[in-house]
Protein backbone atom coordinates (compact mmCIF):
# COMPACT_ATOMS: atom_id res chain seq x y z
CA UNK A 1 0.00 0.00 0.00
CA UNK A 2 0.89 3.55 -0.35
CA UNK A 3 3.75 4.60 2.60
CA UNK A 4 5.09 1.23 3.13
CA UNK A 5 8.42 0.54 2.71
CA UNK A 6 9.71 -2.95 0.98
CA UNK A 7 12.52 -4.81 1.40
CA UNK A 8 14.01 -7.94 -0.06
CA UNK A 9 17.04 -9.59 1.79
CA UNK A 10 19.23 -11.45 0.00
CA UNK A 11 21.30 -14.80 1.96
CA UNK A 12 24.40 -15.51 -0.02
CA UNK A 13 25.15 -19.05 -0.94
CA UNK A 14 28.98 -19.44 1.08
CA UNK A 15 26.89 -18.91 4.68
CA UNK A 16 24.32 -21.62 3.67
CA UNK A 17 26.92 -24.00 3.30
CA UNK A 18 28.61 -23.32 6.02
CA UNK A 19 25.04 -23.25 7.99
CA UNK A 20 24.55 -27.00 7.00
CA UNK A 21 28.03 -27.77 7.73
CA UNK A 22 28.22 -26.69 11.61
CA UNK A 23 24.38 -28.44 11.91
CA UNK A 24 26.12 -31.65 10.50
CA UNK A 25 29.20 -31.34 12.93
CA UNK A 26 26.96 -30.35 16.18
CA UNK A 27 24.91 -33.35 15.33
CA UNK A 28 27.81 -35.77 15.21
CA UNK A 29 29.43 -34.15 17.79
CA UNK A 30 26.34 -34.49 20.41
CA UNK A 31 25.25 -37.34 18.88
CA UNK A 32 21.47 -34.95 18.90
CA UNK A 33 18.83 -34.67 16.43
CA UNK A 34 19.25 -31.32 14.58
CA UNK A 35 16.06 -29.79 13.30
CA UNK A 36 16.24 -27.20 10.11
CA UNK A 37 13.12 -24.77 10.96
CA UNK A 38 12.08 -24.49 7.28
CA UNK A 39 8.67 -23.93 6.10
CA UNK A 40 8.20 -25.63 2.32
CA UNK A 41 5.07 -23.46 1.73
CA UNK A 42 7.11 -20.25 1.91
CA UNK A 43 8.69 -19.40 -0.76
CA UNK A 44 12.17 -18.00 0.60
CA UNK A 45 12.32 -21.35 2.60
CA UNK A 46 11.54 -23.44 -0.13
CA UNK A 47 14.21 -22.10 -2.28
CA UNK A 48 16.86 -23.04 1.45
CA UNK A 49 14.97 -26.60 1.58
CA UNK A 50 16.46 -27.13 -1.71
CA UNK A 51 20.10 -26.35 -1.09
CA UNK A 52 19.94 -28.07 2.59
CA UNK A 53 19.00 -31.18 0.11
CA UNK A 54 22.23 -30.73 -2.29
CA UNK A 55 24.81 -29.57 0.68
CA UNK A 56 23.44 -32.22 3.24
CA UNK A 57 24.70 -34.54 0.24
CA UNK A 58 28.47 -33.34 0.92
CA UNK A 59 28.51 -34.53 4.09
CA UNK A 60 28.77 -37.86 5.84
CA UNK A 61 25.01 -37.77 7.73
CA UNK A 62 24.87 -41.95 8.27
CA UNK A 63 23.40 -42.74 11.73
CA UNK A 64 22.68 -38.82 12.11
CA UNK A 65 19.24 -37.88 12.64
CA UNK A 66 18.27 -34.77 10.72
CA UNK A 67 15.06 -33.18 9.82
CA UNK A 68 13.16 -30.48 7.92
CA UNK A 69 10.09 -29.05 9.50
CA UNK A 70 7.89 -26.16 9.68
CA UNK A 71 8.03 -23.75 12.91
CA UNK A 72 5.33 -25.43 14.30
CA UNK A 73 6.07 -28.85 13.49
CA UNK A 74 9.41 -28.10 15.09
CA UNK A 75 8.38 -26.52 18.06
CA UNK A 76 6.09 -29.56 18.88
CA UNK A 77 8.35 -31.62 18.57
CA UNK A 78 11.75 -30.16 20.51
CA UNK A 79 9.11 -29.26 23.16
CA UNK A 80 8.15 -32.93 23.53
CA UNK A 81 12.08 -33.94 23.67
CA UNK A 82 12.66 -30.64 25.86
CA UNK A 83 9.58 -32.26 28.13
CA UNK A 84 11.53 -36.03 28.48
CA UNK A 85 14.35 -34.22 28.94
CA UNK A 86 16.10 -34.51 25.93
CA UNK A 87 18.42 -32.22 23.81
CA UNK A 88 17.72 -31.24 20.32
CA UNK A 89 19.52 -28.96 17.90
CA UNK A 90 17.72 -25.98 16.25
CA UNK A 91 18.60 -25.32 12.86
CA UNK A 92 16.82 -21.60 12.07
CA UNK A 93 18.42 -18.41 10.81
CA UNK A 94 19.62 -15.68 13.20
CA UNK A 95 16.30 -14.02 13.81
CA UNK A 96 14.63 -17.19 14.99
CA UNK A 97 17.75 -17.86 16.79
CA UNK A 98 17.65 -14.97 18.97
CA UNK A 99 13.80 -15.66 19.64
CA UNK A 100 14.59 -19.36 20.58
CA UNK A 101 17.64 -18.55 22.86
CA UNK A 102 15.77 -16.75 25.29
CA UNK A 103 12.29 -18.95 25.05
CA UNK A 104 13.97 -21.97 26.08
CA UNK A 105 15.77 -20.50 29.13
CA UNK A 106 12.96 -19.31 30.21
CA UNK A 107 10.89 -22.31 29.96
CA UNK A 108 14.08 -23.90 31.87
CA UNK A 109 15.61 -21.71 33.93
CA UNK A 110 13.40 -18.54 34.15
CA UNK A 111 15.47 -16.13 32.31
CA UNK A 112 17.94 -15.86 29.90
CA UNK A 113 20.27 -14.44 31.93
CA UNK A 114 21.61 -17.15 32.90
CA UNK A 115 22.06 -18.82 29.25
CA UNK A 116 25.23 -19.29 26.96
CA UNK A 117 25.08 -18.22 23.52
CA UNK A 118 27.83 -19.48 21.31
CA UNK A 119 27.69 -18.31 17.32
CA UNK A 120 30.91 -19.66 15.18
CA UNK A 121 31.82 -17.96 12.36
CA UNK A 122 32.68 -18.24 8.94
CA UNK A 123 36.48 -17.73 9.14
CA UNK A 124 37.01 -18.62 12.83
CA UNK A 125 35.73 -16.26 15.07
CA UNK A 126 33.03 -16.65 17.63
CA UNK A 127 30.20 -14.61 19.30
CA UNK A 128 29.88 -15.60 22.97
CA UNK A 129 27.00 -14.05 24.80
CA UNK A 130 24.07 -14.09 26.65
CA UNK A 131 20.48 -13.15 27.24
CA UNK A 132 19.89 -9.52 29.14
CA UNK A 133 16.42 -11.68 30.68
CA UNK A 134 14.21 -8.93 29.43
CA UNK A 135 14.20 -6.57 32.35
CA UNK A 136 17.34 -4.67 31.88
CA UNK A 137 15.58 -1.55 32.38
CA UNK A 138 14.21 -2.46 35.40
CA UNK A 139 17.56 -3.23 37.04
CA UNK A 140 18.99 0.31 35.80
CA UNK A 141 15.93 2.26 37.33
CA UNK A 142 16.62 0.29 40.55
CA UNK A 143 20.25 0.87 40.57
CA UNK A 144 19.59 4.52 40.40
CA UNK A 145 16.78 4.51 42.87
CA UNK A 146 18.25 2.40 45.59
CA UNK A 147 22.24 1.87 44.63
CA UNK A 148 21.35 -1.57 44.17
CA UNK A 149 22.38 -3.33 40.51
CA UNK A 150 20.51 -7.33 40.77
CA UNK A 151 21.90 -7.68 37.02
CA UNK A 152 22.43 -11.65 37.23
CA UNK A 153 26.18 -12.09 35.13
CA UNK A 154 26.34 -15.74 35.40
CA UNK A 155 25.99 -16.23 31.47
CA UNK A 156 29.13 -13.07 30.88
CA UNK A 157 31.10 -15.31 33.38
CA UNK A 158 30.61 -18.49 30.62
CA UNK A 159 30.49 -16.50 27.72
CA UNK A 160 34.17 -15.24 29.24
CA UNK A 161 35.60 -18.60 29.92
CA UNK A 162 34.32 -20.49 25.99
CA UNK A 163 36.20 -17.29 24.83
CA UNK A 164 39.09 -18.00 26.79
CA UNK A 165 39.44 -21.24 25.71
CA UNK A 166 38.52 -20.43 21.71
CA UNK A 167 41.67 -17.75 22.03
CA UNK A 168 43.46 -20.55 23.68
CA UNK A 169 42.75 -23.21 20.89
CA UNK A 170 43.15 -21.16 17.65
CA UNK A 171 46.58 -19.18 18.73
CA UNK A 172 47.44 -22.34 21.14
CA UNK A 173 48.35 -19.43 23.86
CA UNK A 174 48.60 -22.03 26.97
CA UNK A 175 47.69 -18.89 29.38
CA UNK A 176 44.50 -18.56 27.77
CA UNK A 177 43.65 -22.34 27.94
CA UNK A 178 44.57 -22.32 32.07
CA UNK A 179 42.47 -18.65 32.33
CA UNK A 180 39.29 -20.47 30.99
CA UNK A 181 39.48 -23.70 32.68
CA UNK A 182 40.28 -21.67 35.87
CA UNK A 183 37.37 -19.66 34.89
CA UNK A 184 34.81 -22.68 34.54
CA UNK A 185 36.38 -24.02 37.80
CA UNK A 186 35.21 -20.88 39.84
CA UNK A 187 31.94 -20.59 37.53
CA UNK A 188 31.21 -23.74 39.26
CA UNK A 189 31.91 -23.16 42.73
CA UNK A 190 29.79 -19.41 42.49
CA UNK A 191 26.85 -21.51 41.72
CA UNK A 192 27.62 -24.27 44.21
CA UNK A 193 27.69 -21.32 46.86
CA UNK A 194 24.69 -19.67 45.04
CA UNK A 195 26.83 -16.50 44.99
CA UNK A 196 24.36 -14.85 42.26
CA UNK A 197 22.52 -11.32 43.32
CA UNK A 198 19.88 -11.66 46.19
CA UNK A 199 17.25 -9.83 43.96
CA UNK A 200 17.01 -7.64 47.75
CA UNK A 201 18.47 -5.05 49.61
CA UNK A 202 20.80 -5.67 52.19
CA UNK A 203 22.41 -8.71 50.32
CA UNK A 204 25.02 -8.98 47.26
CA UNK A 205 23.84 -7.19 44.08
CA UNK A 206 26.16 -7.52 41.18
CA UNK A 207 28.89 -6.36 42.48
CA UNK A 208 29.36 -8.66 45.47
CA UNK A 209 28.55 -11.59 42.54
CA UNK A 210 32.04 -10.15 40.89
CA UNK A 211 33.51 -9.82 43.85
CA UNK A 212 32.82 -13.80 44.99
CA UNK A 213 33.45 -14.60 40.96
CA UNK A 214 37.40 -12.96 41.29
CA UNK A 215 37.88 -14.79 44.64
CA UNK A 216 36.97 -18.00 43.05
CA UNK A 217 38.95 -17.42 39.65
CA UNK A 218 41.98 -16.59 41.81
CA UNK A 219 41.74 -19.47 43.86
CA UNK A 220 41.59 -21.37 41.07
CA UNK A 221 44.66 -19.87 39.36
CA UNK A 222 46.38 -20.00 42.03
CA UNK A 223 46.28 -23.85 42.71
CA UNK A 224 46.53 -25.05 39.35
CA UNK A 225 49.90 -26.35 38.67
CA UNK A 226 49.64 -26.00 34.47
CA UNK A 227 51.16 -22.29 34.56
CA UNK A 228 53.55 -21.13 37.25
CA UNK A 229 53.72 -17.63 36.33
CA UNK A 230 49.94 -17.62 37.19
CA UNK A 231 49.94 -19.60 39.67
CA UNK A 232 52.73 -17.63 41.40
CA UNK A 233 50.77 -13.85 40.78
CA UNK A 234 47.35 -14.81 41.80
CA UNK A 235 48.15 -17.18 45.13
CA UNK A 236 49.02 -13.42 47.36
CA UNK A 237 45.65 -12.30 45.45
CA UNK A 238 43.37 -15.29 46.23
CA UNK A 239 45.04 -14.50 50.16
CA UNK A 240 44.18 -11.44 50.24
CA UNK A 241 40.59 -11.38 48.94
CA UNK A 242 39.92 -14.38 50.99
CA UNK A 243 41.48 -12.62 54.01
CA UNK A 244 39.58 -9.44 53.49
CA UNK A 245 36.03 -11.26 52.73
CA UNK A 246 33.85 -9.42 55.49
CA UNK A 247 35.37 -6.28 55.04
CA UNK A 248 34.65 -5.94 51.34
CA UNK A 249 31.23 -7.48 51.05
CA UNK A 250 30.43 -4.94 54.42
CA UNK A 251 31.35 -2.30 51.55
CA UNK A 252 29.70 -3.21 48.97
CA UNK A 253 26.55 -3.69 50.79
CA UNK A 254 27.06 -0.51 53.12
CA UNK A 255 26.55 1.70 50.25
CA UNK A 256 22.89 0.38 49.14
CA UNK A 257 19.70 2.23 49.76
CA UNK A 258 20.73 5.98 48.65
CA UNK A 259 19.90 6.87 45.18
CA UNK A 260 22.54 7.27 42.68
CA UNK A 261 22.90 9.90 40.12
CA UNK A 262 24.71 8.36 36.89
CA UNK A 263 23.81 11.65 35.21
CA UNK A 264 22.13 9.91 32.51
CA UNK A 265 20.21 6.76 31.61
CA UNK A 266 21.06 5.76 28.56
CA UNK A 267 24.37 7.21 28.33
CA UNK A 268 25.70 7.72 32.07
CA UNK A 269 28.80 9.67 33.22
CA UNK A 270 31.62 7.33 32.90
CA UNK A 271 33.20 8.29 36.00
CA UNK A 272 30.43 8.51 38.17
CA UNK A 273 29.25 5.27 37.58
CA UNK A 274 32.40 3.64 37.87
CA UNK A 275 32.93 5.19 41.55
CA UNK A 276 29.34 3.63 41.97
CA UNK A 277 30.37 0.27 40.62
CA UNK A 278 33.28 0.15 42.63
CA UNK A 279 32.37 1.11 46.25
CA UNK A 280 34.95 -1.06 48.24
CA UNK A 281 38.13 0.81 48.61
CA UNK A 282 40.03 -2.48 50.10
CA UNK A 283 38.78 -4.48 46.94
CA UNK A 284 39.87 -1.72 44.33
CA UNK A 285 43.08 -1.78 46.39
CA UNK A 286 44.05 -5.43 45.66
CA UNK A 287 42.45 -5.20 41.88
CA UNK A 288 45.31 -2.66 40.80
CA UNK A 289 47.71 -4.63 42.94
CA UNK A 290 47.80 -7.25 39.91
Amino acid sequence: EQGDIWRACQVKDAPIQDWVKLAVNRARATDTPAVFWLDETRAHDAQLINKVGQYLGDHDTDDLEIHIMSPVEATEFTLTRCKAGDDTISVTGNVLRDYLTDLFPILELGTSAKMLSIVPLMNGGGLFETGAGGSAPKHVQQFQEANYLRWDSLGEFLALAVSLEHLAEKFGNVKAKVLGESLDTATGKFLLNDKSPTRKLGGIDNRGSHFYLALYWAEALASQSDDTDLSITFEPIAKALSENEATITNELISVQGKAVNTNGYYKVDDSITCDAMRPSQTLNQIVSSI
